[in-house]
């Protein structure tokens, strides 16, 4: 892996001394002494980004936006596709949010309105309580997770503004329960469902907050990054919060956990952290140990959610496809029930438990029997199933982003029809035949996201079996690579399948 990334690195750092150095100094292009390309070094990006009141500048507009969602959800038309709560929601939150870990990395957390409300409470209330040592980790945030994909089925929230707008204010309120009784980002960290998405995919963007220069780090005796800066009268005043994630920046390798809040940025004395460009997957590839997150290998919790992100992207795909309904069919006759919600959970348990435990136990035990190692089956799905992630990212990227450019100029007529509620008609009659990019256009990027995907799971299961097997990589490769191409042709089915256009009137 290390070959890998010094190589890519090197052909990075060689084009840009060819291209760059002879039009404009590296500094101005936000390029460090090792030619990562950094964000907050980019002429106006960078100063905005290093401003201290960037992240609430942000999230003021998102928090506007999502009180006008929970009213109109609430008050406003309960026709679906007219309303901005399921619109918002299904369409365009959904859509941005994975495009947006593409490109760049998690900023939906750096400007989440949640932690703006958080923030304003704690200002009048301050948190006594420790989260429980024994709750420390993943598993929360993973049952979270499997439930509101659960819900949004069985409840068909996408046709439900009123619920859509239920689950946004209940989000609110959890923040404000939970880090109003325990310290530090305890909601963020460790129960935030719309997080742990956010931090495993992140796993697989281009940026990064990093140290620029670890040897100034190693000088640092105030630690401020992790401890914040104080005031110099007292000691004891924070002016600057530190990371509250508890992630030490010198020590920290990668986005997991990290909610891109640039605090650490922020408290740095010495202007030594950064949004740097990095090989995306390259902390998958590793089994270092981390700050705040320990290592990958030893935490069972995170290589589920990896393996829950995979097979629920496959599992929310295929709930919105015209095949689903014969396969509900057919378990209602075979269990000879009629209630929905239990065929929903068979479903459910059959996508997200026995598939992935069928098949990671299939390839952990055929790499045992090629490679011949003492390492135990359960040790070999925890390693691998992290290579599953830039797979599962493909489908939610295919999923998510058809409804989003199919859909992507409907929030024009929905304004229009809810200021001609409100009275006014400023912008006219609705425009409802208004709705987004053809297929001709969408269809091609499904199948590049559905690629790269694949190629992605591939590159990081080659590299892992390269640390099993170095003479002959390929043998603990094979099986792995079996499931990823199956996982792959049956998402390439899936998207060519008629898809329930949801929270729009478009037909799928």
């Amino acid at each position: 892996m290390s070959d890998l990334c010094n190589s890519a690195l090197g052909n990075i750092k060689f084009l840009s001394n060819s291209t760059f150095n002879s039009i404009s100094d590296p500094e101005d292009l936000g390029l460090d002494q090792t030619s990562h390309l950094d964000l907050s070094r980019l002429p106006g990006l960078g100063r905005f980004l290093t401003w201290r009141h960037s992240r609430t500048f942000l999230q003021i507009p998102l928090l506007l936006v999502s009180i006008l969602m929970i009213l109109h959800g609430l008050l406003g038309t309960q026709i679906s596709p007219k309303n901005f709560a399921t619109v918002l929601s299904w369409v365009y939150f959904r859509g941005a949010l994975v495009l947006t870990l593409l490109i760049v990395g998690n900023f939906f957390c750096l400007t989440c309105p949640f932690m703006l409300v958080r923030n304003m409470m704690r200002k009048m209330v301050s948190p006594r309580f420790t989260w429980p040592r024994n709750l420390r980790n993943k598993w929360v945030s993973i049952g979270l997770f499997v439930l509101v994909l659960f819900s949004y089925e069985a409840f068909g929230l996408w046709a439900s503004p009123w619920w859509t707008a239920w689950l946004i204010f209940s989000y609110f309120a959890t923040v404000l329960i939970i880090d109003g009784f325990f310290k530090h980002a305890t909601f963020c960290k460790f129960i935030c469902p719309i997080g742990q998405f956010n931090f495993l995919a992140a796993t697989l963007s281009p940026f990064e907050v990093k140290v620029r220069d670890h040897s100034v780090c190693s000088n640092c005796k105030t630690n401020d990054c992790i401890r914040g800066r104080r005031d110099s009268a007292d000691g004891l005043t924070i002016l600057q919060r530190g990371c509250e994630l508890a992630l030490f920046q010198p020590a920290k390798v990668g986005n997991m956990d990290c909610t891109f809040c640039l605090d650490c940025v922020h408290a740095c004395p010495h202007d030594n952290l950064g949004i740097l460009s990095r090989l995306p997957a390259a902390e998958l590839m590793t089994d270092q140990t981390r700050s705040g997150v320990g290592r990958f290998s030893r935490r069972p919790d995170i290589a589920a959610l990896s393996i829950a992100f995979t097979f629920g992207a496959l599992l929310n795909a295929f709930a919105m496809v015209t095949p689903v309904y014969e396969l509900e069919g057919w378990f209602s006759r075979l269990l000879g029930v009629k209630s929905n919600l239990l065929v929903l959970s068979v479903l459910f348990a059959a996508f997200l438990v026995i598939a992935p435990g069928l098949l990671l136990s299939l390839a952990a035990c055929v790499t045992k029997v090629l490679v011949r190692t003492p390492e135990t089956q359960g040790s070999l799905i925890v390693r691998y199933s992290y290579s599953f992630a830039p797979l599962g990212l493909g489908m939610w990227l295919a999923h998510y982003s058809y409804h989003f450019l199919s859909g992507i100029y409907t929030i024009i007529p929905v304004t229009q029809s809810a200021l001609s509620s409100a009275g006014f008609s400023l912008l006219g009659i609705p425009r409802w035949n208004l709705t987004g990019m053809p297929k001709t256009v969408v269809e091609p990027l499904e199948f590049g996201f559905l690629l790269l995907g694949l190629f992605g799971s591939l590159l990081v299961a080659y590299h892992l079996a390269q640390q099993e097997s170095v003479i002959k990589p390929w043998r603990p490769f094979i099986p792995w690579a079996a499931i990823f191409l199956f996982l792959w042709s049956a998402s390439v089915w899936m998207v060519q399948q008629p898809m329930d256009m949801r929270a729009t009137f478009i037909s799928g």
